[in-house]
């Protein structure tokens, strides 16, 4: 294989994986934070609260691959 197709190979399993692990993160830590609430409805506001924040960075991983993926896709 020649650099362009790898970096075109590169650039969809950056995104690709990056993807696939944000979803698991964001699902079990969205499914761990109700199991929370539903343990303990008045602490609701502390969990979605630190929940929030928690998805946020984990979406950030996310975006950090999208910008390798793109930086691999236009060296090709």
């Amino acid at each position: 294989m020649d650099s362009v197709a790898m970096a075109w190979l590169g650039s969809g399993l950056a995104i690709g994986l990056a993807a696939m692990g944000t979803g698991f993160g964001m699902g079990f830590m969205v499914g761990k934070g109700l199991e929370g609430v539903s343990r303990q409805p008045e602490a609701a506001g502390a969990i979605q609260r630190l929940m929030v924040m928690g998805i946020a960075f984990v979406e950030a991983l996310a975006l950090y691959a999208l910008v390798i993926a793109l930086f691999l896709a236009f060296k090709a």
